[in-house]
């Protein structure tokens, strides 16, 4: 299954909000290699699904998950990255109107500079 599958998958609202985040991700990780790992889309830096990643997305009923590796690390001054379990961070987007481009796009640069460091 590939990213573009998976999003095609989902359900309407589900679907826009991933086909609207999937090129801030890109745009900001140009050089990341996505792809699905353990069934939901992944960026990493290495060559391979997992291996330095930086970033995912996985949709639950409502909502679907902008997740970072180690978001915890990064300074969110905007409050909406909420701490998770190994050093991860997320935010739930239940509409398009929750997608910030340019806040993300901080979030993964900032991401990407942990793993590159």
């Amino acid at each position: 299954m590939s990213i573009d599958d998976y999003l095609a998958g989902l359900a309407g609202p589900l679907r826009e909000i991933g086909e609207k985040l999937t090129p801030v991700i890109a745009d900001a990780l140009p050089t990341a290699t996505g792809a699905m790992w353990h069934g939901h889309p992944v960026w990493s830096l290495g060559d391979r699904p997992g291996r330095q990643p930086v970033c995912l997305i996985k949709a639950y009923g409502g909502y679907v998950t902008f997740g970072l590796w180690r978001g915890q690390e990064i300074t969110d001054e905007s409050g909406r990255l909420v701490a998770g379990a190994r050093g991860m961070a997320a935010v739930k987007l239940r509409s398009l109107a929750d997608i910030d481009p340019a806040l993300f796009t901080g979030w993964l640069h900032a991401a990407a500079a942990l793993e590159e460091a």
